[in-house]
C-alpha cells in the first residue's frame, strides 16, 4: 500500500491486474500445482477513471467528500497484502487485483446499476447506490464495457483449468452491535442455499443442480484452511456475518465450471453436436454466467420465459429448444452429476475475509487508512503462511481421499 492510500489517478488500464510476487516460505506447491492455484483481490482497487470523476465542464460528477467516505468504507483495505504473502508463500506466481475501486465497480456483483431502495449489501449490483445516481445510462454502459468486461474476460482466463480459487477479502473490525468479529470469515455457502436450499430462482439455468450449490469449496480443504489458522492463534468463524452474495465470483465460477464439465460429457458422448450452432446457443447460454450476453438473454427468453419472436427468430431460436432437451436428457439420465461430484479434479472457490484491523489502520481523527505497520506486515505472513500450509496438504495429502469417494 503507498504512503497515500487515496489515489484515484493511480492507473487502471487494464482494469485486472496481474501482480507477480516471488515464492518465498516453506509451503511451496509442487511445480504442477502452482498453476493450479488462483488467487484475487476483487475490493482492494483505488482507482476511479477521470471520466466517472468529472463532468464536462469540471465539475465533480459526485460530492467529492461522500465519495471519499464511500470510498474508505467499502474498500478492503489490506486484501492486497495478504494475498501478496500468500502467493508468495504457495510460490504460486501472483494473484490478480482489481485496480478499479469499489465505489465505483464491484466485480463481485451482477451487472447493472443497484436501486435507491435496495438496503442490503449483498443483494447490490455491479454499479453501487452513488453512482448509479450519477451516471446516466451511456455512462453506465460504458463503464461496464470498459472496466466490467475486460475484467470477466481476464477472469474466465485466469479461472480456467483452476482446482482452487481463492478471493482475499478484508472486513470491519466489529458488528453492529459493537461485538468483535472473528479475524478470519471462510466464506463458502450461497446465500439462496442457505435460505431456501436451492439455487437462487431466475438467475443461473436450471439444469444446475441445486445440490451442487451446498458449498463452492472442498469442505475438507475449507476445514483444514480452519485448523491451520486456529493452530496459528486465530480465531475463526464459517460464513458469518454473511454469505456468498448471488452475483459472487465464487457461486457464478462454480456454475462455469459444472456447465464446461457437462459440455465436454456431453459432446464426448455425441462429437457431431460440436459444431452445431442449436447447441452452440445453449452453451453459450448456459457459460454466460456473469449475464452480459444479449443472444444468451435471447435464449433464455425464448426456453424459460415462453417470449414471442419474430419467424426471423423463431428460425434461429427454434433448434435451440431440441438442443436444450437433449442436454436435459443426458443431465438426467447419465451420472455426469454424480462423477463431477466426486471429481479429483473438482474446482474449488473459497472467499476469506480477513479483519481490517489486523493488516490496517485508520487514522483516529480523518479516518483515513495509513500505511501498515511491520506488525501488521507479519500478521499477514502469519495468516497467509497458516493458509498456505492447509493447502499444501490438501494437495499432497487430502486430495487421496476425494480420489476414494470419501468427499
Amino acid at each position: 500500500m503507498p504512503s497515500d492510500p487515496i489515489d484515484f489517478d493511480r492507473p487502471c488500464d487494464p482494469p485486472l491486474e496481474y501482480h507477480e510476487v516471488s515464492p518465498r516460505g516453506s509451503h511451496l506447491l509442487p511445480d504442477e500445482f502452482r498453476g493450479r492455484v488462483f488467487l484475487y483481490t476483487p475490493h482492494d482497487g483505488g482507482a476511479i477513471p477521470h471520466q466517472f470523476r468529472f463532468r464536462a465542464d469540471g465539475r465533480p460528477l459526485v460530492d467529492p467528500e461522500v465519495l471519499m467516505q464511500q470510498h474508505v468504507r467499502a474498500r478492503d483495505w489490506g486484501a492486497n497484502l495478504v494475498a501478496s504473502h500468500l502467493a508468495a508463500a504457495l510460490g504460486v506466481g501472483g494473484y490478480a487485483r482489481c485496480n478499479i475501486a469499489r465505489v465505483l465497480l464491484d466485480f463481485n456483483r451482477f451487472p447493472g446499476s443497484t436501486p435507491e431502495n435496495i438496503a442490503d449489501p449483498l443483494e447490490r449490483l455491479a454499479i453501487g447506490q452513488l453512482y448509479a445516481q450519477a451516471l446516466d445510462h451511456r455512462q453506465k454502459t460504458e463503464l461496464l464495457e470498459t472496466c466490467y468486461d475486460p475484467i470477466s474476460e481476464a477472469m474466465e482466463q485466469h479461472l480456467d483449468g483452476k482446482l482452487i480459487n481463492i478471493g482475499l477479502h478484508t472486513y470491519d473490525e466489529a458488528h453492529a452491535s459493537a461485538t468483535k468479529r472473528a479475524h478470519v470469515s471462510l466464506i463458502s455457502l450461497p446465500r439462496a442455499y442457505q435460505r431456501e436450499a436451492r439455487m437462487p430462482f431466475g438467475v443461473f439455468d436450471p439444469l444446475y443442480p441445486d445440490d451442487l450449490a451446498e458449498s463452492t469449496c472442498s469442505r475438507i480443504l475449507r476445514d483444514r484452511i480452519s485448523l491451520n489458522l486456529e493452530r496459528s492463534g486465530f480465531r475463526v468463524v464459517h460464513n458469518h456475518p454473511y454469505f456468498l452474495p448471488d452475483g459472487s465470483i465464487e457461486l457464478r465460477a462454480q456454475v462455469w465450471y459444472f456447465f464446461r464439465y457437462l459440455r465436454q460429457a456431453f459432446q464426448a458422448e455425441r462429437p457431431q453436436t460440436a459444431d452445431d450452432p442449436a447447441y452452440q446457443q445453449i452453451w453459450t447460454m448456459l457459460l454466460d454466467t456473469n449475464l452480459r450476453l444479449a443472444e444468451a438473454e435471447a435464449c433464455r427468453s425464448f426456453l424459460h420465459r415462453f417470449r414471442r419472436v419474430s419467424p426471423k427468430q423463431q428460425a434461429t431460436l427454434g433448434p435451440s429448444l431440441d438442443a436444450y432437451r437433449a442436454v436435459r436428457e443426458f443431465l438426467h439420465d447419465s451420472d455426469v452429476v454424480t462423477r463431477y461430484r466426486r471429481a479429483v479434479d473438482r474446482p474449488s472457490s473459497l472467499g476469506v475475509e480477513v479483519r481490517k484491523d489486523l493488516v490496517c489502520t485508520f487514522d483516529a481523527e480523518t479516518g483515513r487508512p495509513r500505511k501498515p505497520t511491520p506488525e501488521q506486515a507479519e500478521t499477514a505472513r502469519e495468516i497467509a503462511e497458516a493458509m498456505a500450509g492447509a493447502i499444501s496438504t490438501f494437495i499432497d495429502t487430502d486430495r487421496a481421499y476425494i480420489v476414494e469417494g470419501g468427499e
